[in-house]
């Protein structure tokens, strides 16, 4: 997570200097198609701005968190008694949607849309479970964690929606339980389940990036494949795309895989199955799968057929959804049939659901390291996809061209960070446009 002050000194919230003794912290969304927080840092900032005052914005392109006020300080965030006890926090919305009317809004674009809101939500995580431990609060205590709407249900915040309905309306897996149960597990516990289940669910959003994931492998086995590590980004949009956690399926596959090393592995790299499926007897080789991406996905689909009894997002390549009990293991400690209370799971082996645990407090334990340095220019990528669409500019806020790579060999002459990819986006020679790096390896 990036920290950045930008106190607002200006502000009459600021110059006011009301203390509170923070009790619990209250998210919120602007309301607006602003993706940028430093244009409400800049905006807000005026002795004149008399109206609101948060302790911070989030930004949307890259989830960057503006301070805007000392934590203690009492906010002008949520228009009744919840600013004398709760840190208001501010995520940035998408520029592609309008609204029409309260919190009813059309979407020009839903795919750079979600990204924001992704980025956004994983960004407020970090900082929720920063707060919490700062503050020594609870984050599945009760109406410690809340969002604007739950405030005002609560009598202790004005009337509003957000931002529930942000993500509701651009059809995200994300609700304030999985927000706090992801906190929860960014503090290094288990995420409570629905329903009073205890353990770590499966179904939510990652916490853990995909730098942090990388940097946990490479301490792990420093001699892990490249295509590897490139690969690790799947996890994550493979995982959202679904609603399940993609960093829960990345610490089973360092389990499966005994963390890409394969030593004693029923499968091989070559195969793309990275997490045993078919290997359902000693002797057995396994599923395989024509490029990782695929195998991730079929992995993230068999994880949500434990998980869950929604309907899949993407066709159904998973060659043993049909034989799973829907919805038998909520939480990864269910995964081992041993301790499954219908005897149903991924795995016939004692405390299966409590290794993947384990790897997973660890990778969220990883700092993610310093930042890669940019790569030289030009240089060769391979694209095994055949949808991988281009785009006019280095982001998801740009638009596509209609036009999608082909799997191939294409060459890349200008690197730049953007939202929505992870390694970055390159510019193609051929002029077409710009792809997201997170779906090509570098040859």
């Amino acid at each position: 997570m990036k920290l950045v002050e930008s106190i607002l000194s200006k502000n009459p919230c600021y110059t006011a200097g009301r203390k509170i003794t923070v009790k619990g912290l209250m998210l919120h969304s602007v309301g607006c198609p602003q993706p940028s927080a430093q244009v409400f840092v800049r905006n807000w900032n005026k002795a004149s701005y008399d109206r609101a005052c948060v302790h911070a914005f989030i930004d949307g392109s890259d989830g960057t968190v503006y301070q805007c006020l000392p934590w203690n300080h009492r906010g002008w965030h949520c228009g009744a008694s919840g600013n004398n006890t709760h840190i208001g926090v501010e995520m940035c919305e998408p520029a592609c949607i309008k609204y029409t009317g309260g919190a009813t809004f059309t979407c020009s674009d839903l795919t750079p849309a979600r990204a924001v809101a992704r980025t956004t939500y994983q960004a407020a995580v970090e900082l929720f479970a920063m707060l919490c431990q700062k503050f020594d609060l609870d984050p599945l205590g009760d109406g410690v964690i809340v969002s604007h709407k739950e405030g005002c249900k609560r009598g202790i915040a004005s009337n509003h929606g957000d931002p529930e309905h942000l993500w509701s309306q651009l059809g995200m897996p994300y609700t304030m339980d999985t927000f706090r149960a992801a906190v929860k597990a960014a503090m290094g516990g288990g995420a409570a389940a629905p329903g009073g289940v205890s353990g770590t669910r499966i179904m939510g959003a990652a916490v853990a990036t995909a730098d942090q994931m990388r940097t946990y492998l490479k301490a792990k086995n420093p001699q892990v494949a490249q295509s590897v590590l490139d690969m690790v980004p799947f996890y994550l949009s493979e995982g959202a795309a679904e609603g399940v956690r993609g960093d829960v399926a990345f610490a089973q596959s360092c389990l499966e895989t005994g963390n890409f090393g394969f030593a004693g592995s029923a499968v091989t790299l070559e195969q793309n199955n990275f997490c045993g499926m078919g290997v359902t007897a000693n002797g057995l080789k396994g599923n395989s799968f024509s490029t990782a991406q695929l195998g991730i996905r079929a992995q993230v689909q068999h994880l949500k057929a434990y998980a869950s009894t929604e309907p899949l997002k993407n066709e159904c390549i998973d060659p043993r959804f049909k034989y799973v009990a829907r919805g038998c293991a909520e939480v990864v400690e269910w995964l081992g049939q041993k301790e499954n209370p219908q005897g149903k799971g991924w795995a016939t082996g004692a405390g299966y659901g409590e290794k993947i645990n384990a790897i997973l407090k660890a990778i969220l334990a990883t700092d993610g390291g310093a930042a890669p340095a940019p790569d030289a220019v030009p240089f060769r990528v391979r694209v095994t996809a055949t949808d991988l669409n281009i785009r006019t500019g280095s982001g998801t806020d740009t638009a596509k061209t209609g036009k999608f790579t082909g799997a191939g060999v294409f060459t890349i002459t200008e690197v730049k960070s953007g939202p929505g990819s992870v390694k970055g986006w390159g510019r193609l020679k051929s002029g077409a446009g710009w792809i997201s790096l997170d779906y090509a390896q570098k040859i």
